[in-house]
């Protein structure tokens, strides 16, 4: 596995936010059933083989070949549990462990159910447990959890500022930096 597959699809979703998905997986077969998957989801899909490909895309591994792309915003990252070298859920620990990518919500798929992997991956930060065959279903309502989320994240920032401002406005005259002394004579 010494190449990296990588595709990206540029299909726009119905609403005006692309979201983009890496997706690992070293099974040809699994990456070609969930890219298509994403892709029908109308989600920008970048597929590679491996956990280390994947921490090359990301920037998170300092080799000279590194194919960051800045400008590529990942907004969840889908991998396999069950890879050689790096497991699905390696890659997640290191994902959570840094600083730039913990926010990216990680989804590991596997086609065995076993409920000790399953909680070990949700308490590592694991943001769902999917298992194979990955359905269409599945697609969907990650991307309703994205959407809430992103969204959720956003009113909030919003919130805050416009609390601020609200506090900031709401000041008492007497707190005031311009009259703090007129006041202060009238006492």
């Amino acid at each position: 596995m010494d190449t990296m597959n990588i595709c990206s699809n540029q299909i726009t979703p119905t609403n005006s936010k692309e979201l983009h998905v890496l997706a690992v997986d070293d099974s040809n077969i699994d990456r070609k059933v969930i890219e298509r998957l994403l892709k029908i989801s109308s989600f920008k899909v970048t597929v590679v083989d491996s956990g280390s490909r994947a921490l090359q895309y990301l920037g998170l591994e300092q080799e000279s070949n590194s194919t960051h792309f800045d400008d590529l915003k990942v907004n969840l990252i889908i991998t396999d549990y069950s890879m050689p070298g790096m497991t699905g859920f390696e890659l997640l620990k290191k994902i959570k462990n840094s600083s730039t990518l913990k926010q990216i919500p990680v989804v590991i798929m596997s086609s065995e159910n076993i409920l000790t992997r399953i909680d070990r991956c949700l308490e590592e930060g694991a943001e769902d447990y999917l298992l194979k065959p990955v359905k269409l279903s599945d697609v969907t309502r990650l991307k309703d959890s994205i959407l809430k989320t992103e969204t959720r994240g956003i009113n909030q920032l919003q919130s805050r500022t416009i609390k601020r401002k609200r506090n900031d406005d709401w000041l008492p005259s007497s707190l005031s930096p311009q009259q703090p002394t007129q006041k202060f004579a009238r006492l």
